[in-house]
């Protein structure tokens, strides 16, 4: 008795697996197709970001003279 309700355990975890595996191919099949989600606050971010490059690329070093 113990011998079937083991193999019959095997089965229905095999099964559960091979199904988790389909899904997870599938979600990430779908995942892929789908744009990138942008939101007001990266896109916000993002141009802030923009702007302290620009700022940092035409920024020049303070020199001081020693005496």
């Amino acid at each position: 008795m113990f011998k079937i309700v083991m193999i019959i355990a095997v089965v229905v975890l095999a099964l559960g697996w091979i199904a988790y595996g389909i899904w997870s191919y599938r979600e990430r099949i779908k995942e892929e197709n789908e744009p990138e989600a942008t939101t007001e606050h990266l896109e916000k971010v993002k141009d802030s970001f923009a702007e302290y490059t620009e700022k940092m690329k035409n920024y020049k070093k303070p020199t001081y003279k020693r005496e």
